[in-house]
């Protein structure tokens, strides 16, 4: 599966396109208070996708088990402690409400939390890169050619 997340903003205007496999999917997500960036913050986006995570892999685990759930709350924590700082205490707790006695309701959440995507790659460290850069000069004059620079 190739995922892609990809973000688009200037004053007033937010796009957010998720891609996977090639199917896209946009979201709406509003502009921050002063009409730039985004009104969500990415550790908030971190922690909901850890929750998203754990609890769609609950319904996909649960299908393979054949258990029925009738209703998952799941919540993620976490600290962003200073500017820079990789995010610290980052927990989460989920409630199921299944059809299923609820020794095999806790070993479906134990066995999810141990395959759960996201969590393991947290808990892996994966490197990330910033594979290629690109910046344009906007409303300068150029020296060398006494015009104005490439506008967007």
């Amino acid at each position: 599966m190739k995922i892609s997340a990809r973000v688009a903003n200037q004053q007033g205007k937010h796009n957010v396109v998720l891609n996977t496999d090639g199917i896209e999917k946009q979201i709406a997500v509003s502009t921050g208070g002063d009409g730039f960036g985004s009104s969500l913050n990415g550790g908030e986006l971190l922690f909901l996708a850890l929750a998203t995570c754990y609890c769609n892999d609950l319904y996909r685990e649960a299908r393979k088990r054949g258990i029925e759930i009738v209703r998952v709350r799941v919540e993620a924590n976490g600290e962003f402690n200073a500017e820079g700082a990789g995010a610290s205490n980052i927990t989460y707790n989920a409630s199921v409400h299944a059809k299923a006695a609820q020794k095999t309701i806790l070993e479906l959440m134990n066995h999810t939390d141990k395959v759960a995507e996201i969590q393991n790659t947290l808990r892996n460290s994966t490197q990330v890169t910033l594979a290629n850069c690109e910046a344009r000069e906007v409303g300068l004059v150029s020296a060398a050619s006494g015009g104005t620079a490439d506008t967007l």
